[in-house]
């Protein structure tokens, strides 16, 4: 009988029980310590347009916070740029890093309900590998979240999505997401 505290999520159990060992024999590697595995989830918000706006910065950190379930961090500028009026130590943006069973709560809900409501969604890039392995990916709306009420939102952004995953090469970190049933383009 497992307890709330250390219940795991539906794709981590998915994970250990099915796709590491499928994924050991298809990939033909000798052992499961070499199978991809997804380390963290990075979200990251540029918020330029809040800089002389702090009530916008703070429906950002709440709308984020709200998607996550986790508070995220205030980023600062590390130098200043007079083109564009920033100064050293403002903040220009909010970032979340997930791990562990909310990382894979984040993942369920992004690819089982919030692509799925992207507009004229035909799939995923299969470009946006990187030669790590690790895939970024942007959305350029935050209300496709079902946490965030559209009647609520004051203005609509973007963020970028990085899903950091320990593996040999790209190849084998797409065959762990669409294991996953993650909506990449067919190649």
């Amino acid at each position: 009988m497992t307890t709330v505290a250390n219940a795991q999520a539906r794709l981590q159990e998915l994970y250990e029980k099915t796709i590491r060992p499928e994924l050991k024999e298809e990939l033909g590697l000798k052992s499961l310590m070499e199978v991809p595995k997804l380390e963290k989830i990075v979200l990251n918000v540029g918020a330029g347009r809040a800089i002389g706006n702090p009530k916008m910065l703070d429906n950002i950190v709440a709308e984020m916070a709200a998607i996550t379930g986790q508070m995220p961090v205030k980023t600062k500028a590390r130098i200043s740029i007079a083109g564009f009026k920033l100064r050293e130590g403002m903040i220009v943006g909010v970032s979340v890093t997930l791990r562990g069973k909310k990382m894979y709560e984040f993942l369920d809900r992004l690819i089982n309900i919030a692509l799925p409501r992207v507009r004229d969604f035909n799939g995923m890039s299969r470009k946006s590998f990187d030669k790590f392995g690790n895939y970024s990916m942007g959305v350029k709306e935050q209300i496709i979240f079902p946490e965030i009420h559209f009647d609520k939102v004051d203005h609509i952004h973007g963020f970028d999505i990085t899903l950091t995953i320990k593996s040999k090469s790209p190849a084998h970190s797409a065959a762990l997401l669409e294991k996953f049933k993650f909506p990449l383009k067919k190649k």
